[in-house]
């Protein structure tokens, strides 16, 4: 695989170039929303530090892990809803909307979390009778912040999956598989706190919260990401010298990959299976296996002036 011809060099730059263009020619609001994650990433980051600094660890409710990932994860989505919604046909001023609260609840849920951490006391699950006036309006924070995230990714994907004849096929299909993704994460998100809430307040079992969240949280990451990488890999395919049949197969294979590896991962997850049993491990081998090989062929196609694979050529139904 060659990615230094000239090819691919100008399809480097150009990708570069409409990068940048995306962010100067965004409206304010877009624009805002990209200094509000790169805000949160550099939180993420700074408190990743503080954690590699301190010698902490990585698990448990005090843990300088949860600022670090909660402010990575966070300023990614952001970024990513932002950068994803320019492709979504929807109307300037409910665009701005969305992201506008969408910010805001990403920013409140970091600052809630990151406050907690600098007190040096849980974010979450904490019971009512040790529960002081700052712990209140933390927890209160957090679940309005979660409430407004669950309504404008339910509103975005309601959008997104109508049908929109002047959006590619390929686009079409990595955006709605990606926000179902993203809506399956957020579903067990609130699986999380629901039943952590539960255990702490019901039962008064804060361990056993704490150890239920910790449990699924490998569902909840491995669907939380693909409105990201399925988007990003329609878009890098435009830059190839396809039909978007071509692009269309390309997409279809990534999709499969990804959802059939975060499927098994959400199966074995919430049945509580082996992860590392036969059938799991073929299962997620083969959908990461679609991924990558997804993502080799979109190199290929993009560095390429002319096909070099002849059969995929040919399952895209160009032949």
């Amino acid at each position: 695989m060659t990615t230094t011809t000239p090819r691919g060099r100008w399809a480097l730059r150009a990708m570069a170039t409409d990068l940048a263009e995306a962010y100067r020619s965004g409206s304010r609001g877009e624009r805002a929303c990209y200094r509000v994650a790169a805000l949160l990433l550099v939180s993420g980051l700074v408190h990743l530090g503080v954690l590699l600094v301190t010698g902490g660890q990585w698990s448990g409710p005090l843990s300088w892990r949860k600022p670090a990932t909660f402010g990575l994860s966070f300023g990614l989505t952001l970024a990513t809803l932002t950068w994803v919604l320019s492709f979504v046909p929807m109307r300037p001023r409910s665009r701005s909307r969305l992201l506008a609260i969408f910010a805001a609840a990403c920013a409140v849920e970091v600052a809630g979390i990151t406050m907690q951490a600098w007190r040096r006391v849980p974010s979450h699950f904490i019971p009512p009778e040790t529960a002081t006036a700052a712990d209140v309006v933390a927890a209160a924070s957090a679940a309005l912040g979660a409430v407004a995230i669950v309504g404008v990714i339910t509103a975005v994907t309601a959008t997104v999956l109508r049908r929109h004849a002047d959006v590619p096929p390929s686009m079409r299909l990595a955006l709605r598989v990606g926000f179902l993704s993203l809506m399956v994460a957020l579903a067990i998100g609130v699986l999380m706190m629901a039943r952590g809430t539960v255990l702490t307040r019901v039962q008064g079992d804060v361990a056993q919260a704490f150890a239920f969240t910790a449990g699924l949280k490998p569902a909840h990451a491995a669907t939380m990401h693909g409105v990201l990488v399925l988007p990003a890999l329609a878009w890098f395919l435009r830059y190839a010298e396809r039909p978007e049949r071509f692009r269309l197969t390309v997409v279809r294979l990534a999709a499969s990959g990804y959802g059939a590896f975060a499927a098994v991962v959400v199966v074995v997850t919430l049945f509580g299976l082996d992860p590392a049993g036969a059938v799991p491990a073929v299962l997620e081998g083969a959908g990461v296996l679609a991924l990558v090989a997804a993502g080799v062929v979109a190199v290929r196609a993009v560095a390429a002036p002319q096909p070099t694979w002849n059969m995929f050529q040919k399952w895209s139904g160009r032949g």
